[in-house]
Formats: C-alpha cells, sequence, structure tokens
C-alpha cells in the first residue's frame, strides 16, 4: 500500500488526502494509483489514455480538489506501476478487459456509483462502462475519443486511415518488431504529432514514457490495436462483455465530450452528431487550438467545463 497524507484544509475542515502511489490488488492485477481530494466528497474515476498516464491529470487535479471531489487516477494494465500477479494471465488489450479492471478497482475502492472523467483511452472504457454498468455511471466525461456504438470499429475512411497510420503498421508483423525494439521512438512520434507544436516537452515526455518501461506495456498495446482488425489472443472471462456489448447502441449517462479542434488522430469530424446516441444530457465542447491531449494542452479550460458538469450531475 502506499504512503497517504491527510490534510485538513482550515478553511473547509475537509479531509484531503494527497498520495504519490498507492497499490490496490485484484484477482488479476497489483494496480497503482494516485488519489486526492475530498475524502468525503463524490467519486471521480479519471482514466488516462495512449500513449500517456496518470501524469496527464496533474493540470485537472487541483481543480477537482478545490471543487471538494474525491478522485482516484490509475495506472492502466500495463503502463506504470501495474502489473499482472500471473505470467499465465492473456496480455488482453481490449477494452471490456480494461471496463473489467476499473469495476474491479472501484469495487476495492466500495465506490458504488461513480463519474468517469477519461481521455484516448480512457474515453473509451468510460463509455464502455458506461454502456455496460449504466447503474454504477454517475457522469461521464469524454476527452478526445468520439463513441463507438456496440464496441464496433467499422472500416474507416481513407482520410482517417491516414490518421491511423500506425495501427495499421503495428497490425503488420514488421511494424510489430520495430515497435517492440522502439517502443519510446514510437510514442514520441505521436506526441509530436497529434497536437499543434509547444505543447510539451522533453523531460515531461521522458518523465511520462517511464510508464512504458513496464514489461507488458507493448504486449497490451499490441494486443488492443492489433485486435481492431484482425484475431489476437483474447480473454474468454470477458466473453459475456463483449457479447453484450455488441447489442448495446445508446447511453444514458449524461456526457460531455471534449475535443481538440486541431486534434491529428481523431479529429473533430470523428464525433459529428454523436448525440443521437445519448438518451441522457449530451454536450459536445470543441477547444480552439488543442490537439489530441486537451488535459495537458488547456488544463484550466478542461478542468473547469469537467466541473460544472459534475456539479450538475453527479
Amino acid at each position: 500500500m502506499g504512503i497517504n497524507t491527510v490534510v485538513t484544509s482550515s478553511d473547509s475542515e475537509r479531509r484531503f488526502v494527497i498520495s504519490h502511489m498507492n497499490t490496490l490488488t485484484t484477482d488479476l492485477l497489483e494496480i497503482g494509483y494516485e488519489t486526492g481530494g475530498n475524502q468525503d466528497g463524490p467519486p471521480v474515476l479519471l482514466l488516462h489514455g495512449w500513449p500517456d498516464d496518470v501524469r496527464g491529470w496533474r493540470g485537472v487535479v487541483p481543480h477537482l480538489n478545490q471543487a471538494g471531489f474525491r478522485w482516484v487516477a490509475p495506472w492502466l494494465r500495463g503502463f506504470g506501476p501495474t502489473r499482472f500477479l500471473s505470467v499465465d494471465t492473456i496480455r488482453d488489450g481490449s477494452v471490456v478487459a480494461l471496463v473489467h479492471d476499473a469495476i474491479d478497482l472501484t469495487d476495492h475502492l466500495g465506490w458504488a456509483k461513480f463519474s468517469i472523467v477519461g481521455h484516448d483511452w480512457g474515453a473509451r472504457i468510460a463509455y464502455t462502462l458506461a454502456a455496460l454498468f449504466p447503474a454504477r455511471v454517475s457522469t461521464i466525461s469524454a476527452l478526445a475519443l468520439s463513441y463507438s456504438p456496440g464496441g464496433r470499429f467499422p472500416t474507416p475512411t481513407f482520410e482517417q486511415s491516414r490518421h491511423w497510420w500506425y495501427q495499421w503498421f503495428m497490425t503488420t508483423d514488421r511494424g510489430a518488431e520495430a515497435v517492440r525494439a522502439d517502443p519510446k521512438g514510437f510514442s514520441r512520434q505521436h506526441w509530436n504529432t497529434w497536437s499543434p507544436p509547444g505543447w510539451f516537452d522533453d523531460a515531461e515526455f521522458e518523465a511520462t514514457a517511464k510508464s512504458f518501461e513496464n514489461r507488458d506495456w507493448l504486449n497490451i498495446t499490441l494486443n488492443a490495436y492489433r485486435g481492431r482488425w484482425k484475431t489476437e489472443s483474447a480473454d474468454g472471462r470477458y466473453d459475456p462483455l463483449r457479447e453484450r456489448l455488441e447489442s448495446i447502441e445508446r447511453i444514458s449517462a449524461p456526457t460531455l465530450m471534449i475535443q481538440g479542434n486541431a486534434d491529428m488522430c481523431d479529429p473533430p469530424s470523428e464525433s459529428e452528431g454523436h448525440g443521437r446516441y445519448f438518451t441522457g444530457a449530451y454536450r459536445r465542447v470543441l477547444l480552439d487550438g488543442v490537439g489530441h491531449f486537451p488535459a495537458r494542452e488547456a488544463p484550466n479550460e478542461v478542468a473547469n467545463e469537467v466541473v460544472s458538469h459534475l456539479k450538475a450531475f453527479a
């Protein structure tokens, strides 16, 4: 377990916990996570994207603290300190596997219902959690990625296929070998090209990229992306979730979708008209001059939108 420091605010007498890293053990994983905020406040699960880690929330969590929310930000399977307990467990990187991890984590935390703020992979997890476990999810705030009904990956347009070159690259055996030889260099390409230049420095990338040193980071990455377009090893324990997801088209959780209008991986055209998939409140916000990493590029704008959404519906 990590070491928690409890701080009592003299202004509000609310209890805040600041923690650099905690661990929690489920049946499959030892999950590393950061946590903070008002321990008696509404719970918020912060789910990072790819290639990224919990550092992506550093500009957002002070706003959650100030607003009185409790937050937990785990490293996803294969990232940072999160480890598989057994070498025999299939390194399944599919969204239903990641959803199962999130449910295990929140069960262990004692959260019956919670809000989710997710970026990239985290946004896909948020949508899927709300589809499969609607009673557990209070609200969604999804950054950069639009909703895919039924968890489907239809063949993209030629234009979007150009943005997704990295997925086709990993699907080839020689491409996968190249990524295995230089995973950080591969990741740096996306940081360099998915957003307008100048949004990060070398030190920040290197600090985040330590999470990609996890021995299963590449296994999860390759399984996740190759599995979208060809048959990959899948953990059978998640088959019931996969089958149930296929029939779900709409989401009832109040949803905020935030996207940068300069996103060069998943451009705004990918999320146009998606309000039709949401039976509850749905709002889409486009941020000028922001690329694929909104919480890093425009943390104050993102945090203000997220806190407003949480206060309205959580």
